[in-house]
């Protein structure tokens, strides 16, 4: 299964664990290109701190009339069957998504072909991979590697075609999320890494060995 067989789903959200989801962004990849994006806000379910309106630039008066976030299960849900979630390190997209449902429908194990299981994992993991494959790299954050790998120029120009006027910078969501899927394909451009397999890109997104050894995948090509 190589990378572009199937589609591949990169997520941000800006919130917390006080104030929930507030923002999602989503760009999904076919064929190693971006072929949707959706992004939009979600009203608060509890308060929002100060200390992240100061990173994110959402107040509650921004949010006040969205919709839920809880409203998009399905589409969320939908997206889970159709190819592995992504993120640049996940754990922060994992923790919220479960916070509001523990579970998706039952979804292929995209880490094991002809499997199938109810969770939003294993997740693909733009800031794993790059640590794992680049441990001397100063800054994994999602501006530096941007910066490093002078990408930003790219991103920029697609945040113009598909962001908010108003949301077009790091800690937006579909501006972050535009940036993983932009850090993933550069990186698979590379001739030697074209034929990355799916298995393989989630086996390296963990940097736990042991469940690193339970994805059960060896190598990097088919």
């Amino acid at each position: 299964m190589r990378w572009t067989d199937v589609p591949i789903h990169f997520i941000d959200f800006e919130g917390g664990a006080s104030s929930g989801i507030l923002e999602f962004g989503v760009v999904t990849l076919r064929a190693g290109q971006i072929s949707e994006t959706r992004t939009r806000l979600c009203r608060a379910v509890g308060r929002i701190r100060a200390e992240d309106s100061a990173v994110h630039h959402l107040t509650a008066h921004d949010v006040e009339a969205q919709a839920p976030f809880a409203d998009e299960f399905d589409y969320f849900a939908r997206l889970r069957e159709s190819g592995p979630l992504a993120a640049h390190f996940a754990g922060t997209e994992n923790g919220l998504i479960k916070s509001v449902w523990p579970y998706p429908r039952t979804s292929p194990d995209f880490a094991r072909p002809g499997g199938r299981l109810a969770d939003w994992g294993p997740w693909l993991d733009s800031g794993r991979i790059y640590a794992e494959l680049y441990p001397k790299t100063e800054s994994l954050q999602l501006e530096s590697l941007v910066g490093v790998l002078g990408l930003q120029a790219e991103l920029d120009a697609l945040a113009v075609a598909h962001c908010p006027a108003t949301r077009r910078f790091f800690h937006a969501a579909l501006y972050d999320a535009l940036a993983g899927a932009l850090l993933l394909t550069s990186f698979l451009r590379r001739p030697e890494l074209a034929g990355a397999t799916i298995p393989w890109l989630l086996q390296m997104s963990t940097a736990d060995a042991q469940k690193r050894s339970g994805l059960q995948q060896d190598t990097l090509f088919d």
